[in-house]
């Protein structure tokens, strides 16, 4: 019997069992835990206190200060409401898989996840979504029903078209399109060789930034498997390899793992939060760790 954490998630039915899951077993063993780690600035205006050097100026309440003698600032009420902006990489290159599922429902269980865990009330979530054909936006909304149409958006798009997805560009739309503080998503497996590290750490110094980065083990080992026809699934390109050569399997985990230091390293650098997905791993228990190590809040 298939189960939400091995099956493709290609139908109505499939998608329900998956938001099931979510909001039943998975936010059964989240919720309460944390409090959350982000709140907006308000408008609301609270109580007044001294001024220290890191305040921002503009929050000096000038008519506080004059009765004080002394330079006051005013702090606002936190907004409790959390505007969550998913991106998520549609490309060719996630339509790969060798184990229990394919990258691209393993990016939609991550969509899934961060969008209906976000539900509650005065939350709104919106979506740019990216691929070789180009970058889509949809405007944040609350409720559970925005979000399951996101889910269908990325369930019925077709399969990804022949070429490189970009996702520097997607986050160069979100930084510019994103202006209320809120917190971003992105959903890819990240083999982008752009420019996509400078721009998320321009993002992460005004947002709360979380990667989901979505692989599967064959993209880092090779097996002893003979002669292999390999395809490029962004470009077409056909590669023969033969995997029974040592040196070759030695030289591309190398290739591998200079390529992980330097996709953690982006991550850290840019002060965002790393969830690794494998396609061989139970994501629930991926997201279960991820939330108990970083103390993310849903």
């Amino acid at each position: 019997m298939s189960t939400p954490q091995n099956e493709a998630f290609r139908d109505e039915r499939s998608l329900r069992r998956l938001e099931i899951a979510i909001t039943g077993k998975l936010n059964g063993l989240l919720h309460g835990n944390y409090e959350s780690l982000l709140y907006g600035p308000g408008i609301e205006r609270g109580e007044g206190r001294p001024y220290q050097p890191s305040d921002d100026a503009r929050r000096v309440d000038w008519s506080l200060s004059a009765r004080m003698n002394e330079l006051h600032v005013r702090d606002t009420i936190a907004e409790r409401e959390l505007e969550t902006w998913l991106v998520v990489d549609s490309s060719a290159s996630l339509e790969f898989g060798t184990a229990r599922m394919e990258k691209r429902d393993l990016a939609l269980i991550a969509t899934a996840a961060f969008g209906l865990l976000g539900t509650q009330a005065g939350n709104r979530t919106g979506l740019v979504r990216f691929d070789a054909d180009g970058t889509e936006i949809v405007a944040p909304r609350g409720g559970r029903k925005s979000v399951m149409q996101i889910l269908h958006r990325i369930q019925r798009r077709p399969r990804g078209a022949v070429g490189a997805a970009d996702l520097s560009n997607a986050l160069r739309v979100v930084d510019s399109t994103v202006k209320r503080r809120g917190r971003i998503v992105v959903i890819s497996d990240l083999l982008d060789g752009g420019a996509w590290p400078s721009t998320l750490r321009r993002i992460a110094a005004r947002h709360d930034v979380i990667v989901a980065e979505v692989s599967d083990p064959r993209e880092w080992s090779l097996p002893a498997s003979g002669l292999l026809t390999l395809v490029d699934p962004e470009t077409g390109a056909l590669l023969e390899v033969q995997t029974s050569d040592r040196r070759l399997r030695a030289r591309f985990e190398e290739a591998a793992t200079r390529r992980r230091a330097e996709v953690d390293g982006a991550v850290r650098r840019a002060n965002a939060r790393h969830l690794r997905l494998s396609t061989d791993r139970d994501w629930m228990a991926d997201f279960v760790g991820f939330a108990r190590s970083t103390k993310w809040a849903v």
